[in-house]
């Protein structure tokens, strides 16, 4: 695992690409526009990615037929995950968060490019603990389910 350091360069790397798609479409647009404009922009600035990363979790150490697909792996160690809604909900970081365990990676950042003003959220998962950690080193604490618990 690389260090928190290079972590940090890595996403404010990514953060300052996602800004620029924000700033050159603005709010409003659907999600598969700002994806392929965040494309373009991480080419352009020689950031490393795949796009559309597929990948099958395991089972007790097997691989399942089951598939995901992540929006973007950025540097071999960051999940982006991309929306366009009103509001990010706990479903939507569960989803991030859920791809940073099943592959072990060290950062994700969740981004909503619907607004005024993107939101732009960055989590680090610690793969000892199993914990999501905010930008801040804090555990991430966010009820999944409104009442009761199933």
């Amino acid at each position: 695992m690389k260090d928190a350091a290079e972590l940090k360069k890595h996403i404010y790397d990514i953060v300052g690409a996602l800004h620029s798609v924000h700033d050159e479409l603005g709010p409003g647009v659907n999600e598969y526009c700002y994806q392929e404009a965040l494309s373009m922009e991480l080419s352009d600035r020689g950031i490393p990615f795949e796009r559309e990363k597929a990948f099958r979790p395991l089972y007790k150490g097997r691989p399942m037929n089951a598939e995901y697909r992540i929006d973007f792996l950025c540097k071999g160690d960051v999940i982006v995950e991309c929306k366009a809604v009103v509001a990010l909900t706990a479903t939507h970081r569960a989803q991030l968060f859920n791809y940073m365990r099943l592959l072990k990676l060290p950062c994700g950042i969740l981004v909503n490019f619907y607004p005024k003003f993107a939101t732009i959220e960055r989590y680090f998962y610690d793969a000892d603990t199993q914990e999501v950690l905010t930008s801040d080193g804090k555990p991430f604490q966010e009820r999944l389910f409104q009442g009761k618990q199933p």
